[in-house]
């Protein structure tokens, strides 16, 4: 195959210079896009979520090599191969992430939920379509419902 070449549309600004596991959900970053694309985000405002494509450009190349984890490093969950995994441990690091869209100023999104560091480059956004990405029925493995157990009432 062919290899690809990706051009960054820009990139993260937030407070988080190193890798951190969670507090992701409260995170507020900014998205700046290069200008050339400021016209392309026109109407974006009007979705309450998008979806960010990025590059997970600090990965060091012997992550990228990895191809089974314990989800989470958790020992007591099963290992299993990446690509049924949320890791950013992949042979081609692309980020996504589902973020909350707080505002737009011309080129700079103000987005919550990015698990991406600071100088992250953006690759693309795409807004949230709920038929696509929200199916009725899900399923999932029991080991990723231990990740999130149900609160106790």
């Amino acid at each position: 195959m062919k290899e690809i070449t990706l051009k960054p549309i820009g990139r993260v600004k937030n407070s988080v210079r190193k890798m951190k596991r969670d507090g992701w959900e409260s995170m507020v970053s900014e998205v700046i896009l290069n200008r050339e694309y400021a016209e392309a985000l026109d109407g974006v405002e009007e979705y309450s979520h998008l979806l960010i494509l990025f590059w997970l450009s600090r990965i060091r190349r012997s992550m990228k090599e990895i191809k089974k984890i314990h989800p989470k490093s958790r020992q007591d969950l099963p290992l299993v191969g990446i690509f049924s995994t949320r890791t950013q441990y992949r042979p081609n690091p692309i980020g996504l992430t589902l973020v909350e869209l707080i505002g737009r100023k011309k080129n700079i999104l103000r987005v919550r939920g990015l698990d991406a560091l600071n100088g992250t480059p953006v690759l693309d956004i795409k807004p949230i379509s709920p038929r696509k990405e929200f199916p009725q029925k899900v399923r999932v493995p029991e080991w990723y419902k231990r990740l999130w157990p149900k609160p106790k009432r």
